[in-house]
């Protein structure tokens, strides 16, 4: 098969489109013939700075596409199935194995690109907002990065949840068309003060939930924006390193510091987490919430790929097809 491959780490010229083995499909695993590939953060950070465990190493977190056979001992799948598949690697290839437990049916009605683009997107955007932060009716939320994956999923759950909705952006631009995913408020944190303005928009009183996708320097500052006993969010590799919170700052205002890991979830609370994805998917199959795909490129030029997500040129989501 042909497959995306890394025999080092580094910027996104040392993924290299070769010929490697298919994979077998053992007791508990399904095969796909791969459809669809998006491309997560998680995928750019494993290329960069996470020794490969052996060479040619596969990336990527998700795939998408048609179960072609069925190992011993799962009952649930069955050739010619619709799914999406998440596992630590082997994403970026025209063929995948993983375990039948990391599937879900992808519903009717649904394309395969966009149902790819669910699971890690807006299963954290859901954990964030209400398993971790609570969200409810009435209150604000305050969404950083909302052009990326998670940013822009969390926009539309927050507002489906019948939440005041502000977020952060690097361009008018990009804060103009999220209006169209349920956006109240935007802030160009390039030229404006996030804490500053967001006070501004609450009244004075400080956003309920903030959801930090960026780390460093944002997550202690979002510390500023937050209400009494409001909940600061933090997800993602970057959001959990370089970032000095000195616990008493928290205090004053009874606040809450929360860290939310997708993988760990669903380990951790397998049937809870799974159902939820599915719900998700069949949110997005009935058009109440929007995969918006920016580009799609083939997987051939998956250093293009990665090169144009790190440029932050892209508004949603980029995927790959073999």
């Amino acid at each position: 098969m042909k497959a995306a491959v890394i025999h080092e780490n580094g910027g996104p010229d040392v993924l290299l489109y070769e010929d490697v083995p298919d994979p077998k499909c053992p007791d508990g695993f399904v095969l796909i013939d791969v459809e669809a590939i998006s491309i997560e953060g998680g995928d750019l950070l494993a290329r960069a700075g996470s020794p490969p465990p052996s060479v040619p190493h596969i990336v990527g977190y998700l795939a998408a596409g048609t179960v072609v056979a069925v190992g011993g001992g799962v009952e649930d799948r069955v050739a010619g199935d619709r799914v999406v598949t998440l596992n630590l690697s082997g994403s970026h290839a025209s063929k995948r194995a993983v375990p039948a437990l990391a599937t879900w049916l992808i519903p009717d009605g649904l394309d395969t690109a966009r149902a790819a683009c669910v699971p890690v997107a807006f299963g954290t955007a859901q954990e964030c907002l209400f398993t971790a932060g609570h969200l409810e009716a009435g209150q604000t939320a305050l969404i950083h990065a909302g052009a990326g994956g998670v940013g822009m999923a969390a926009i539309q759950l927050a507002k489906h949840a019948g939440a005041t909705v502000i977020s952060t952006a690097s361009s008018d631009q990009k804060l103009e068309r999220l209006k169209q995913f349920g956006l109240d408020h935007g802030i160009n944190y390039a030229r404006e003060n996030f804490v500053e303005r967001t006070r501004e928009l609450s009244d004075g009183r400080g956003a309920d939930l903030i959801l930090d996708s960026v780390g460093g320097q944002n997550l202690v500052d979002s510390i500023g924006a937050l209400a009494y006993r409001g909940t600061l969010v933090s997800v993602g590799v970057a959001g959990r390193a370089g970032s000095d919170i000195e616990a008493r700052a928290l205090w004053g205002q009874n606040n809450t510091l929360r860290g939310v890991f997708l993988g760990g979830a669903l380990l951790t609370e397998y049937p809870r987490v799974h159902a939820m994805i599915d719900d998700l998917l069949e949110q997005v199959a009935s058009g109440d919430i929007r995969v918006e795909i920016a580009r799609t490129f083939p997987l051939v030029e998956a250093s293009a790929a990665h090169a144009y997500i790190e440029s932050r040129q892209a508004f949603g989501r980029v995927v790959m097809t073999p």
